[in-house]
């Protein structure tokens, strides 16, 4: 119990580092102004007895300090700050977190050396089928080009004009229409109807009929 010992009169006053060397972690107790070491505290587990927590107050320890040649003592350690006593219970469990973890992995790896080789070869006579049926479509439909559309074809024959020949036709093979005169009667060849063509007017009276004739 912490409220046992001589909190108002404390035997020693300094710094507190937390080391480690493979798997065993080092509590180590300095002068706060030279930094001499005034003891260490070699921990291999935690919890364990190299470390133990008190039983009214979560600011002392008592840990078991040991001197090199075999001797070992426990003393008994407090924090003023709470804050530094909760960083030095994470400070522990986080090396022997890793410790745990590196032991782990040593596990796994031994047991894939010892067990049997994966033989990933061929036996003789063995064969494999590869279907690339598959494979040929993909590359002949991805090189080949769309067709373009073909354009519509022009027309090699226009119809004929409204009451004309057809184009083509030999000459003289067809009447032309013939267009009445206005206010005659007569009609004149050559013009279609609905033509504006101009008639000469001596033209007309030459196609008139003669009088008593």
């Amino acid at each position: 119990r912490a409220a046992e010992w001589q909190l108002d009169q404390p035997a020693w006053s300094g710094r507190m580092r937390i080391t480690a060397k493979g798997k065993v972690a080092f509590i180590k107790l300095e002068d706060k102004t030279s930094g001499e070491l005034f003891a260490q505290a070699p921990v291999e587990q935690f919890p364990g007895v190299a470390v133990e927590s008190v039983t009214d107050s979560s600011r002392y320890f008592v840990i078991r300090i040991e001197d090199g040649n075999g001797r070992r003592a426990f003393i008994g350690v407090g924090f003023v700050d709470r804050g530094d006593a909760f960083d030095f219970n994470v400070a522990l469990q986080d090396h022997f977190k890793w410790v745990r973890q590196q032991g782990e992995l040593a596990r796994q790896a031994q047991s894939l050396e010892e067990g049997p080789a994966l033989d990933l070869g061929f036996k003789e006579g063995q064969t494999i089928t590869l279907n690339i049926a598959n494979m040929k479509k993909k590359e002949g439909a991805a090189g080949s080009a769309r067709p373009r559309p073909a354009a519509p074809a022009a027309p090699t024959r226009l119809p004929p004009p409204p009451g004309g020949k057809a184009p083509g036709a030999a000459p003289g093979s067809a009447e032309q229409p013939r267009a009445p005169v206005p206010g005659t009667g007569l009609c004149w060849r050559g013009a279609s109807v609905g033509s504006r063509a101009a008639i000469p007017a001596e033209r007309i009276r030459r196609d008139l009929p003669q009088n008593g004739g």
